[in-house]
């Protein structure tokens, strides 16, 4: 009846359009996360309200459903679990060393820096704020600070004194998640932009997507556009150390390589397994979107040429406090901003609460450039209300 099974590991807004892309290749999806009625679990066929942080939780989910594909979607998931069903013949996407090396920052750097040799920043690991000091005098001011497992740019701190270092170290440390206290603390880079770049693994080899520039705010991405004009030398740099990175991975799906560039070198910077929130726009800038590309390589389909429709943005739309009784307007202002020459859509992710800076929304705006595409897609996200009750 169904052409695979899946189980997929955490259920939000990236999650749920996975889901809606694999349901199309007729997919059973059993949606999993630690809250009930997560953006995923509405579209997908069943659902399971467990922490992945829990082991026999875990365990139990898997041998219940018995899984052709096991998808993570989040960092957080007791991964020594996720190897003890691989070793047993289970599929973990795209691998469960690769949800390991990924869970963590130090695992995945060191695998860049050191076995592959990839162009990183300086950084040195810290487990309390004295080693902070002792990282921050290595790599030198201005700092990155960062917990080694979180997402979404949680805990990540910019410190350009000395005497930012102790609120650094303690808003790392309150916004990690995992039971692992140690951050990474990072060299700046004075970098002119940074991008994302998606990159396919399947079974007809590595392919890419047009990079995505994108721009952040708290460690957070707040607007992505495609394309991203790149000279030839860097944009080939980019691609070789990404295919190094996902070969060295292995497994198939969609992995989000971000690297930062100056003016003339390109810098490893982070990697995800998995869709990027980055990638979003996507949902309106490709013949596929990321979605798409992760469900047909997890599944074994072929790949085709990824084609860029033109110039695309997306821009967040954020909620500003802590809510569970609320509703939102504006969506008709929002679409009324397109026309016959440019495509303007909105996704709401259906979260069931919202909290301040949380992602509830995405705008999604096409132009005739990327910087027209860019403030249409920030207009019609600030015409999207979060209104509260109570």
């Amino acid at each position: 009846m169904f052409t695979a099974r899946l189980l997929l590991l955490g259920s939000g807004e990236l999650g749920k359009e996975f889901v809606i892309s694999a349901k199309r290749y007729g997919c059973h999806v059993v949606a999993c996360d630690s809250y009930p009625n997560a953006p995923a679990m509405q579209v997908a066929d069943a659902s399971e309200v467990f922490s992945m942080l829990d082991a026999e939780a875990l365990r139990h989910a898997i041998e219940k459903h018995r899984p052709d594909f096991i998808v993570p979607e989040i960092e957080a998931i007791r991964t020594e679990v996720l190897q003890e069903f691989e070793d047993r013949g289970f599929t973990v996407v795209p691998s469960a060393r690769a949800a390991s090396l990924t869970m963590n920052r130090d695992r995945i750097r060191e695998l860049a820096a050191v076995e592959l040799g990839l162009r990183t920043s300086r950084y040195r690991y810290a487990e309390s704020l004295e080693e902070v000091r002792t990282g921050a005098e290595h790599t030198g001011l201005p700092c990155v600070i960062k917990p080694v497992m979180s997402s979404s740019g949680k805990g990540q701190s910019t410190v350009r004194s000395s005497g930012e270092l102790e609120q650094a170290w303690n808003y790392a440390v309150a916004n990690m998640r995992g039971d692992r206290r140690k951050v990474i603390v990072e060299e700046f880079i004075d970098f002119e932009y940074e991008i994302t770049l998606l990159t396919i693994r399947s079974r007809d080899g590595v392919s890419f997507c047009e990079p995505i520039g994108h721009r952040q705010e708290r460690g957070d991405y707040q607007e992505s556009w495609q394309p991203t004009p790149m000279t030839e030398k860097l944009l080939s740099d980019a691609k070789e150390m990404a295919r190094k990175v996902v070969d060295n991975l292995g497994g198939y799906g969609i992995f989000g390589v971000e690297f930062f560039v100056t003016r003339n070198e390109v810098i490893f910077s982070e990697l995800s397994p998995r869709p990027h929130d980055t990638g979003l726009v996507t949902l309106l800038s490709q013949n596929l979107s990321e979605f798409d590309l992760h469900a047909r390589a997890v599944l074994g389909l072929p790949i085709p040429e990824v084609r860029l429709n033109g110039p695309t943005a997306s821009a967040v739309i954020l909620a500003d406090r802590e809510a569970e009784r609320f509703t939102i307007e504006g969506l008709r202002e929002a679409l009324e901003l397109g026309s016959q020459d440019a495509e303007v859509e909105v996704r709401l992710f259906g979260k069931p609460t919202t909290r301040k800076h949380r992602r509830m929304g995405v705008a999604l705006a096409s132009g005739r450039t990327v910087e027209e595409a860019r403030e249409r897609a920030r207009q019609a996200a600030a015409r999207v209300q979060i209104k509260y009750e109570g």
